[in-house]
């Protein structure tokens, strides 16, 4: 059987920071690479878990930015390599300042890129697999069981619920 492009996908970072001038930093890195921000989310506080709390300082937070230009699901290993090395470029002494999760959607799932194994996870590349995080039905997002804590919380419901509208209309107009 012949092989198909898959449709285009809506990337996006959720990042994780304690200080915004070096987010600010992090995201201008990111759009000479990657494209033009359209959706930037209110920041969450960061408090279900502590793993970063060393490295980074506090108080720490979340917040999404998704980008205009849909992209092949193929790009994720490449792009989340890129943030990897964004995140090196702008750490202190060894530590990292900002986590930058890179991850995209479709109108079915939300998939992160990590750089750890876990069992439901999908090796791709460069040492990064795909994490099935979220997945759509009956008009809202639900977990899978490994999914992070924050995200299995639901209070990014609304955050990717309006990086899909985004994605929705963007597919509906041809602004691929």
């Amino acid at each position: 059987m012949k092989t198909v492009e898959p449709q285009k996908v809506k990337y996006f970072i959720g990042a994780l920071f304690s200080n915004a001038d070096v987010l600010e930093k992090a995201l201008g890195l990111c759009q000479a690479e990657i494209g033009n921000i359209d959706f930037h989310s209110e920041n969450f506080p960061f408090e279900l878990t502590h793993y970063y709390d060393e490295e980074m300082g506090g108080p720490i937070f979340r917040s999404f930015f998704s980008f205009e230009t849909l992209r092949s699901p193929g790009d994720l290993a490449k792009l989340k390599v890129l943030c990897n090395r964004i995140e090196d470029q702008l750490s202190i002494e060894g530590n990292r300042k900002v986590n930058l999760d890179m991850g995209y959607l479709d109108f079915h799932k939300v998939i992160l890129a990590s750089a750890k194994y876990n069992g439901q996870k999908i090796y791709l590349d460069q040492g990064i697999y795909a994490d099935p995080t979220l997945f759509f039905e009956s008009g809202q997002f639900h977990a899978f069981e490994n999914t992070f804590p924050d995200f299995k919380s639901n209070t990014y419901d609304e955050v990717f619920l309006e990086i899909r509208n985004i994605y929705k209309n963007q597919l509906k107009s041809g602004v691929v």
